[in-house]
């Protein structure tokens, strides 16, 4: 029969130490085997004291055999029980002093056969199954042989508490076989808490490092969507006005007052940024107006068409920034400080905002690198919208976000 079992592994299986959640169950589960123990123990001892045969001087001797299992299942039992795993070596010891102690007192009053009740469980629960098996059917066993041996009783008693016997032993197998299982689920639902809990941790650390890039990606949009677009304005401006101070100092003047204007916008845009709160040019403006104040600035027109109502923050905010880098590149790249303008479009559901430049141009599928149309259409998508961008070398560029808001008759 053994040889259809792992007889390599051993009954209580317990291979990560790691595994706490595992171990404190385990911990409060053995209070149950602790109770247990105490009564088939007590149990025993009063089956022994009040059986009817043999004398009471050989049922006193084998109740008083009974007394050190006691504290040798408290000393010694329960460490080698609750080891992880159990240590075999000092298990087979422990086991060897129990029955020691029980084996004696079974040969001499057949009611002690009743703490095999309790040794059997704790074989499994800390031996190898094939020693386990002898070690079980060895408590089963042996207290009948020595018994028959000791006494001499008629073939009748004999036959009965052999079969007794036999019946014990299958029990004793089936309860072995019940035990392991149960251990093995134990084991298997703590690995798997363990498993859940580890899992939580990884989660809620991808979800923190996750949220750190994703405001760090959303403070470089904001930065280069605003800072360094204004530091940028301001290095043309310098450049411009030490080319007029020598020959056209009213123009150089008015660059100046630009200048002034756009610190001041970049200053507000700073103390905005740091707040977290609505862009400068949006705080307490409407979306054209605050187009209408940068398109001055960019020396750009505006034409504005459809009915103009209130929006969400969110499409208003990227609307403005894509104006803003729009029109950053065309002063920088495009190679035309005029005939740039904006076309904001009101529709039913959507709202599109487009720069148009005349200057040079360039291929959109030869642009690598960068940060600001990338920005740029990573904030349409946060929004739900898209942003396209159309360019031939020699024939200028547009710049198109369509962003998805509430229509009129929703919103109303």
């Amino acid at each position: 029969m053994s040889a259809d079992l792992p007889v390599e592994e051993p009954a209580r299986r317990v291979t990560d130490p790691d595994d706490a959640v595992g171990a404190y169950s385990w911990a409060r589960s053995f209070r149950i085997w602790d109770t247990y123990f105490a009564i088939i123990w007590l149990a025993t001892l009063v089956s022994v004291l009040g059986a009817d045969y043999p004398g009471r001087p050989v049922r006193v001797t084998a109740a008083a055999l009974l007394v050190p299992l006691v504290p040798l299942f408290v000393w010694v039992g329960r460490p080698v029980l609750r080891g992880d795993p159990p240590e075999e070596r000092r298990a087979l010891a422990y086991l060897v002093a129990a029955v020691a102690l029980f084996l004696p007192s079974a040969i001499l009053v057949g009611e002690t056969r009743l703490m095999t009740f309790a040794l059997v469980p704790q074989c499994f629960m800390t031996l190898r199954m094939r020693r386990a098996l002898e070690a079980v059917a060895f408590i089963n066993l042996a207290p009948v042989i020595g018994w028959a041996l000791v006494w001499r009783p008629g073939d009748r008693e004999v036959f009965f508490n052999g079969l007794f016997a036999v019946v014990s032993l299958v029990f004793s197998v089936a309860l072995g076989g019940w035990i392991i299982r149960i251990i093995e689920q134990s084991q298997e639902r703590a690995a798997l808490i363990a498993e859940l809990d580890a899992s939580r941790h990884e989660v809620s650390r991808l979800s923190t490092a996750h949220g750190a890039l994703a405001e760090r990606e959303r403070m470089a949009r904001e930065i280069h969507d605003t800072l360094a677009q204004g530091f940028t304005s301001l290095l043309m401006l310098t450049q411009a006005v030490e080319a007029e101070l020598d020959h056209d100092v009213p123009q150089a003047r008015r660059h100046l007052a630009l200048m002034d204007e756009t610190a001041r916008q970049n200053l507000a845009e700073a103390r905005a940024l740091v707040a977290g709160g609505t862009p400068a040019d949006l705080e307490g403006a409407s979306l054209p107006d605050a187009l209408r104040r940068l398109a001055a600035r960019h020396q750009a027109t505006l034409d504005v068409t459809g009915a103009v109502r209130p929006l969400p923050a969110g499409p208003e905010v990227v609307a403005l920034r894509a104006c803003q880098e729009a029109l950053t590149n065309a002063r920088k790249h495009a190679g035309s400080s005029t005939g740039v303008g904006i076309s904001l479009a009101y529709t039913d559901g959507a709202l599109t905002v487009s720069v148009r430049d005349g200057g040079c141009g360039f291929d959109p599928d030869t642009v690598t690198g960068g940060y600001g149309l990338a920005g740029l259409r990573a904030r349409a998508t946060e929004v739900g919208g898209t942003a396209q961008v159309r360019s031939t070398p020699g024939d200028g560029t547009t710049v198109t976000v369509r962003l998805p808001v509430p229509s009129p008759r929703s919103a109303w």
